[in-house]
């Protein structure tokens, strides 16, 4: 097994056809010159040492070189050995609102990307814990099951937007039974925690008394409010053109943070709630309240151990390098004797 590290080094062998080809447009100046200057059998008879061919491998040793210098700068590494390793960890449930008002901008750069940078920030600090997320507004929407790949789960997170779900509204309670009832077992031994992103607003008004289905299944709730009290308009694009949502009467929508339901949803599932408008208090908050739960055995991995192997094409690199640099352009005697270019052939 192997794995190569640092990928992007080769574009550095698009160098090889240019040099490769100022070489070629160099070779048939310096004999274009040499025919305007003497004949070859003159030029041979002036120049006796010089040797047609060893400028050649000269050029590929330097070329050679390079590629070796490419690939150490690579890195490839070669897995030695597998090892099963043992994750400890929790599960950690996202239930981001991804309703219409999340796209009030009174928190840059709106509410709905707020709490995604919250989210990546959040993940960028997990171990071996697993991951899923929900997307709600009227109802609510498993976007990703339960995993310890972070890098998928980044790439669902920025595909959530108000399309997603066709029914809007804000329905805390449909997220917080989607956790309970999908993503959590009473059964499961293991650590839970259901983490709310929101501007609050809820219309179905059952967030309180779903947040008690937190103690079934042994769940914490942590709300994080994003938004300003005095919150904003919600900009939304029609048609290409960018315009505020407005009510039935013409007026413009200006929807408002509402911590006391997302307070009162955090006391009810045992947990705690934060304002989420600045992203480093947040990730601070999460990160000690993860640490002091307890860890449970989340299952195991095979991890292989990879060595790094880039000395060893850097060490073959330089010295062929450091070969082109001492590569003489004149014959060598003993060599010129054997006669293995046919020299002595071409000058009759």
């Amino acid at each position: 097994m192997y794995e190569l590290e640092s990928k992007i080094y080769f574009y550095g062998l698009l160098l090889l056809p240019i040099l490769l080809g100022m070489w070629w447009a160099a070779r048939i100046w310096r004999r274009k010159k040499e025919r305007e200057f003497a004949s070859a059998p003159l030029l041979d008879y002036l120049s006796p040492e010089r040797s047609r061919f060893k400028s050649n491998i000269k050029f590929f040793l330097g070329l050679l070189g390079i590629v070796f210098l490419i690939i150490g700068l690579v890195n490839p590494k070669i897995g030695t050995k597998v090892e099963k390793v043992k994750s400890r960890g929790i599960d950690i449930v996202f239930a981001i609102d991804v309703s219409k008002s999340m796209l009030a901008a009174d928190v840059a750069p709106n509410r709905l990307e707020k709490s995604k940078q919250i989210v990546s920030q959040l993940i960028n600090q997990l171990g071996g814990d697993r991951i899923g997320i929900i997307a709600y507004s009227g109802n609510a929407f498993p976007v990703l099951p339960m995993t310890s790949d972070y890098a998928v789960a980044k790439m669902f997170l920025q595909s959530m937007s108000p399309e997603m779900i066709s029914t809007q509204g804000t329905s805390i309670d449909q997220a917080i039974q989607l956790a309970a009832n999908r993503y959590f077992s009473a059964k499961d031994k293991s650590n839970k925690l259901l983490i709310i992103l929101s501007d609050g607003e809820d219309h179905s008004n059952n967030a309180v008394a779903a947040a008690e289905l937190a103690n079934e299944v042994k769940m914490r709730i942590l709300t994080v409010g994003v938004g300003t009290e005095n919150g904003g308009p919600i900009k939304i694009v029609e048609n290409g053109n960018a315009t505020y949502l407005k009510d039935k009467n013409g007026q413009v929508v200006i929807t408002k943070r509402n911590s006391k339901v997302l307070e009162e949803v955090a006391q009810k599932g045992n947990g705690g709630y934060i304002d989420g408008n600045v992203t480093r208090n947040v990730v601070d908050y999460v990160k000690n309240t993860i640490n002091n739960t307890d860890k449970t055995e989340l299952g195991s991995a095979l991890m292989a151990d990879y060595q790094s192997q880039f000395q060893w094409f850097l060490g073959i690199g330089l010295i062929l390098l450091f070969l082109e640099v001492l590569f003489w352009e004149r014959k060598t005697q003993w060599i010129g004797k054997m006669n293995l270019f046919n020299e002595k052939d071409e000058k009759r």
